[in-house]
Order: C-alpha cells, then sequence, then structure tokens
C-alpha cells in the first residue's frame, strides 16, 4: 500500500487589524509600494466580507463598515487555483 503524500495549499496573506484601523492606514501599512487610492480599492475588493459589513453607529446614526480587530483582512488578491 502506498501512502499518498499531500503538499500543503499555499496560504493567501493575511492580518488582524489594529485597533482604530482603516482602509487608508491599512493600505499605507501593507500595501505602501501601490498608489493609496488603488491600493484601498484593492483591499475593499479582497475584503467583501468585512467592506460590505453595515453597521449602524449609536452616536451618530450613521451607517459605516467598521473594521475589527477580529476580522481577517487579506493583503493580497486570492491565489490561482489548480487544476
Amino acid at each position: 500500500m502506498s501512502e499518498s503524500v499531500q503538499k500543503p495549499l499555499p496560504q493567501r496573506q493575511s492580518i488582524h487589524p489594529q485597533t482604530g484601523d482603516t482602509w487608508q492606514s491599512i493600505a499605507q501599512r501593507e500595501l505602501s509600494g501601490e498608489p493609496l487610492e488603488q491600493a484601498m480599492a484593492s483591499l475593499q475588493s479582497w475584503n467583501l466580507h468585512v467592506f460590505a459589513r453595515r453597521v449602524i453607529d449609536d452616536a451618530t446614526g450613521e451607517t459605516g463598515n467598521p473594521i475589527l480587530p477580529s476580522d481577517i483582512v487579506f493583503v493580497e488578491p486570492p491565489l490561482a487555483t489548480l487544476g
């Protein structure tokens, strides 16, 4: 009987945000080599699970999409699938 050895799958780079992080602060820190607006747009498109979340701020009544320290934020696009 032969054993098959599976290679580990590549892991997509991600971070846990720091308290108070915004799309801008993450873009400046993690994607500093790209123009800021482009880096922010990339982060938002790679992280729709965070960007699309809407929360009403009790103090202002405004709707926003806060980034929480418990979120997982991808800092690179989805990896290509083989197959």
